[in-house]
């Protein structure tokens, strides 16, 4: 595994106590979640514990200890979503992709996951893909939305 990007963000970070969240976030975006290979590496430029890097890691949702897919997929299940047919969505995703949530497609194109809230209660239902949100979902317009992705 090519270490030297763990290097590179270290580089940005001449202080490492208060950034570890910051670099762990940059070394994520990079490999696309945090492969315990880099994990070793980080600690051992650090010399904070890999057991202290692993804690962060599990603790903040948005870290992943498992390969995530080029897009990431989300349906939102909060309240408002789920009365407007938030279920029926994932469900449309799961058959789509042929993974469960938290799970990726072995092309490793989508990983698709449930979310409790989004904060966009007046959108609903939502499904955010990447870091494009879309409002009043419905299995089709999920499925148009999906085809977007396919080409990039």
């Amino acid at each position: 595994m090519d270490l030297k990007p763990v290097d590179d963000v270290l580089s940005n970070y001449p202080q490492v106590t208060g950034n570890l969240i910051s670099i762990l976030h940059e070394v994520q975006s990079h490999y696309n979640y945090l492969p315990e290979d880099a994990l070793r590496h980080l600690s051992k430029k650090t010399g904070v514990p890999v057991t202290r890097l692993y804690s962060i890691a599990t603790f903040y949702h948005f870290f992943s200890l498992t390969p995530k897919g080029k897009h990431q997929v989300r349906v939102c299940l909060g309240t408002a979503c789920h009365v407007k047919g938030g279920q029926r969505i994932l469900d449309e995703m799961k058959r789509k992709l042929g993974v469960e949530e938290g799970e990726t497609t072995p092309d490793m194109k989508y990983t698709l996951d449930a979310v409790r809230c989004i904060g966009a209660c007046s959108l609903a239902p939502v499904m955010v893909v990447d870091n494009d949100t879309h409002s009043n979902v419905t299995s089709k317009k999920a499925l148009d939305i999906l085809k977007k992705y396919d080409k990039a």
